[in-house]
This record gives C-alpha cells, structure tokens and sequence, in this order.
C-alpha cells in the first residue's frame, strides 16, 4: 500500500483510534492541560504587574501617591511575581513530567498493538508485504502519536487558552484591540492553512518517495550476497544514487513551501500589531486610558504571537500525524482472512493421521486442487514428489491452514481443521524446512524457541540428537553463540541441524520435511538424513523431497502433477509400474528434480 493521499485520508476514524488509546489515560492529561493553561494564563499575569507598575509609576511621578506608598506596591508586585515564577516553573516541570509519562505509555500501546496485530495476519498478507514498510510504519506510527499529544498540548492548546484570556484582557482597555487582535490571529491562520493545503500533495509526495527508499535499502541490504557475487555494487550505488536525488527534490520542492508561509506570516503578525496599537495610542493622547495600558496593549499582543507560530506549527505537523496514522491504522482495519469459529478448540493429537477430503482450492486465480484426496496413517512417512508448482508445498500450507480451502475437509485425527484454533493447531505440528531462517540470537535459545518451557537438560539433549554438540563444541562460546541475522554465521548444513534440534525439542507427533536437505552437499546431506530417520520414528511424516534417493525408504510415495495425485506405492512397486515415477527416477537417477 502506497502512503495515502491527504484527500483519502480518514481523519474522523484516525482520531478514534488515537483517542481511544489516550483514554485509558484522560486523567493525566486532563490535569496536564490545566498546568499549560495556568501557564498560559500566568503570562498575562505578568504582563498585568507591569501595567500596574508603570500606571503607579506615573501617579507617583505626579506625586499622587507618596515613595512610601509605590515601595509598597513594588514589594507587594516583586513577591506576587516571584511565587507566580515558581508556581510557573513548577507547572512546566509538572507538564513535562506527566507528558514523557503519558507519551511513552502511549508509544508503548500503539506499538504493541499493531505489532500484534500484524504478527496474526495472514500469510497471505506477509507475502504481498515488504518487512521494511512495515518496520517503518509501526516506527513511524510510535512517533506520530507522540507527535500528536505534543501538538494538542504544546501548539493547540495554548492558542485556544491565550483567545481567552487576550481578548478578555484587551476588553479591559479598549474593545477595539480586541477586535483587531482577533482579526489579525483569524487571518493568520487562514493564509497558513491555504499555504498548507497547497503543499499538502507535495507533502505526500516526499513521504512516498521516503517510502520508497526505505523500501529500496531494505531490499537491496537483504541481497547483499548476490550484489557481491555478481560484483554489482556499482549498478546499485548508481540505482540508490538515482533514488536519493529524486527524494532530494521532493525535500526542496515542500521546504520552498515553509519559506513563503514564513515571509507571510511575519507581514500579518506586523501589520496587525501596527493597527491594534493605533486605536490605544489614540486615546492614550486624547488622556483616555494611561501609558500602563497602552505598554499593556503592546505586551499582551506578543502573548498571542507565539501561541499563533506554535499553533500554524502544529497544524503542520497534525498533517503529517494523520499520515503517518493512516499508514499504520490501515493494518488495523485488514482482518485476518483465516479465521477461528466462535466455539473453535484446541488440537491434541493422540495418533497424527491426516485426511485430504475432496479439497478444492484456488490461489488468487489459479486452480490448484480439485476434489483432491489423500490419507496418512498414523506413524506413517508419506514422501510428495513431482515437479515444481505440483502443489506439493502448498499442501502442507494447507495443513497448516496458511490458507483456507474452498471446499472439501482436512482433517487430522479426526478433526476438522477449521474447527480448531490456528495456534493450537501450529503448535501441534513440527517442521523441518528447506531453508532455517533462524533469529539473531544464541544457537541456544534459537533451538529452545519451539519449546520454550524445556528444561536445559532438554535442549541439550536436542543439540546431541541433531548432532549439533561436535559442531558447537569448535566454537567458543558453545551454545551460546550468537548465529547473526536469518543465522548467516552458520553453514547451510548447521542451520539444519539446529532446525532439526528444534523439531526434536517440539517432540510432537506429526512432522513435515519440506525438502530440509535439497540445499546441502551429498556429504552434508547423508549425514542428515540419519538424523531424520532417527527424528521420524514413532511420529507420522509428511515429506516433500525433490531428490528421489532420500525419500526411497517411505512408506508410500505420493507422486503429483498439477495438483493431481497420477501414482502412490512404494518405491519398488513405483518402479516396476514403470510410469511417472520410473521416469522421473530414470531422469535424475538419485538426483534432483527440476
């Protein structure tokens, strides 16, 4: 999904969501805008002590009141404004205190959520996908709404308490100041916004373009290897440099927005303060209101400018916010395609047999399975052969309900699959993949993650089986080694033992093959296969193997094409029918097929 568009951006619904999560915590921020409008207010306040100081000032000039009198009130003013700067600092320690407070439980919530949210996803959904986009977005989406709690209470806020108290200040001298005041922030606001939403499409555009870098250096970061086996660095720097120049100019072209808001601005806010001063001044000459007023004229205005700066600001911001909101609570709004009945159970498998009743299933347009069927007893090793794309993987991510079928049933011992809870279900099943993308993490708790109860006598006792202890036993941090990122410290041949300790840890009944030995050597790979044997006995086995001569000891081999099963027997009685199987056995000769 591209990054939406302003125009198509849902802010009613962006807003519930985000309000929804501040909720749980109304009660701090309610009491953390009381501290920002103290502190709003206590800047008129002070502002008012000055007028009185001046307006006793000239009395005492005059000789109205006596030096006595005016030391009086500066000792009364000077200790008001001393408790009122403490009271103020202690607001703006407070305000800080519950917004870091607040803010961070926030990030924490958001994050955890649509985390979750997007782990349970589909795996359809993970597939059409880019891990960067995602990491980038829930990232994005920590930062957006502390970025919104900041706006509402550092840039709208404070505009919306300095209205108030402005206005009714300025009504004590004169309405008129009031008016322009009022007149000046309304025009202000109004020429920023028109600025706004004529940058809002070029906005969105450095946004996409972000995206789509973000999205680029993942990909090109993952590939890696292939850009220095192919000693293509040069094409790839050229291609990222290409990417970096287009992002540049969607940079210039907003920032070129930001200066011609700037300049306007400065022009409003002058001309305002030039017309709410002539009225004050004017009856300040006619002898109308005194020179405490009219300084009181003049400083309480700049009580509005910066609020009106802060505010234009945060409406900037707010835009941005509702982007990177839509990006991220989109996910919330994909629902998971797999879903688990109301009244759903938990799998406990007592024999491991496996039933493919009259299954029909189609992958986005194309026809996989029809009226397919397929039994597995219980502690029997069933291998799948045949081409690729003969559906033999996707029937085991049928097993595993990666997918849901159109019609027909799958059932293992008994139950439907769809009557039972996905994870219960997973869990209830062990792998041994082709390829063991492992965390970056210690071999240790890499193994222990299919069973993170195991005891460590338990995983130990995996890594021997696996026949992982000789290799670990070079290393010198044992088990403890960290294996890098997707285990790229390891060999092809160390990832699959610690994939097949991990299986061994999982202990359960039924276990898939999915062609865990067609990436090794000959040598690595018949080492393995003993170890496989070992792991398959007393458990019922699916395997799909592309090298004939590891799966020649099955129970019952499968043989498949187009989602069709065309041959199923053994490997001898295969072999005499001299049909699909003898060719393909006569093909690779114990090798592999294509």
């Amino acid at each position: 999904m591209a990054r939406p568009r302003v125009e198509d951006i849902d802010f009613k619904y962006n807003l519930k969501v985000y309000f929804d999560f501040l909720k749980k915590y109304k009660g701090k921020f309610a009491f953390l805008l009381l501290l920002v409008l103290f502190i709003e207010a206590s800047h008129a306040i002070s502002k008012f002590f000055f007028k009185i100081i001046i307006d006793k000032g000239e009395e005492f000039v005059e000789g109205t009141i006596t030096l006595s009198v005016y030391s009086e009130i500066l000792i009364a003013i000077a200790i008001a404004y001393t408790i009122l700067v403490i009271l103020r600092s202690l607001s703006n320690w407070g305000d800080h205190y519950l917004l870091a407070r607040v803010d961070a439980n926030l990030i924490r919530d958001i994050k955890r959520k649509y985390f979750d949210h997007v782990v349970s996803l589909s795996h359809n959904f993970h597939t059409s996908h880019k891990t960067g986009s995602l990491i980038a977005r829930i990232t994005r989406g920590g930062r957006a709404i502390e970025s919104m709690t900041d706006i509402i209470v550092f840039n709208f806020s404070p505009l919306f308490f300095q209205i108030f108290i402005v206005t009714g200040s300025l009504l004590l001298v004169s309405w008129i100041p009031a008016v322009i005041m009022l007149t000046t922030m309304v025009l202000f606001i109004v020429y920023s916004m028109i600025l706004q939403s004529m940058q809002k499409k070029s906005n969105m555009q450095k946004n996409d373009q972000e995206d789509f870098e973000k999205g680029n250096i993942a990909d090109i970061l993952t590939n890696i290897d292939s850009i220095k086996y192919f000693g293509k660095e040069k094409l790839i720097e050229n291609k990222y440099a290409k990417i970096a120049s287009e992002t540049r100019e969607r940079e210039i072209t907003l920032w070129d927005f930001h200066n011609w808001r700037s300049a306007g601005q400065s022009l409003i806010i002058g001309l305002g303060l030039i017309a709410a001063l002539i009225s004050p001044l004017i009856s300040f000459l006619n002898g109308n209101i005194s020179i405490g007023d009219l300084t009181f004229v003049y400083l309480i205005y700049g009580n509005l400018t910066g609020p009106m700066f802060s505010f234009v600001h945060g409406l900037r911001h707010y835009y941005n916010v509702m982007a990177d909101f839509e990006s991220l609570f989109y996910y919330g709004k994909i629902t998971n395609e797999i879903k688990d009945k109301h009244n759903a159970k938990d799998l406990k498998i007592k024999h491991g047999t496996i039933d493919f009743e009259n299954i029909d299933f189609r992958y986005h347009k194309r026809k996989i399975f029809s009226k397919f069927n397929l039994s597995v007893k219980k502690d029997e090793k069933v291998a799948l052969v045949g081409h690729s794309g003969c559906g033999k993987s996707t029937l085991v991510k049928l097993l595993y309900r990666m997918y849901d079928i159109e019609r027909g049933r799958i059932l293992i011992d008994g139950n439907d699959i769809k009557d039972l809870k996905q994870e219960s279900l997973r869990s209830q099943l062990s792998i041994v993949p082709q390829e063991c993308v492992l965390f970056d993490d210690t071999i240790y708790n890499n193994i222990k993650f299919s069973n993170p109860k195991a005891t460590e006598k338990d995983v130990k006792k995996a890594i021997k089986f696996a026949q992982l202890d000789e290799v670990i036993r070079e290393f010198p941090e044992k088990e403890k080694t960290i294996v890098g990122e997707r285990g790229v410290k390891l060999s092809g041949g160390e990832k699959q033992r610690v994939s097949i300790a991990r299986a061994v840890l999982a202990d359960k009944k039924i276990l898939i093959l999915d062609e865990a030995t067609s990436s090794l050597d000959s040598e690595t790979e018949h080492e393995i296969q003993k170890d496989l044997q070992k792991l398959m006995k007393g458990r019922t086995s699916m395997i799909i193997a592309h090298r004939l001569s590891t799966i020649m000891h099955s129970d019952k081999i499968v043989v498949m094409e187009k989602g069709k099963i065309v041959e199923m027997g053994t490997h001898r009685t295969l072999l005499k029918k001299k049909g699909h199987y003898y060719k393909l056995w006569n093909l690779q000769k114990g090798g592999y097929i294509k």
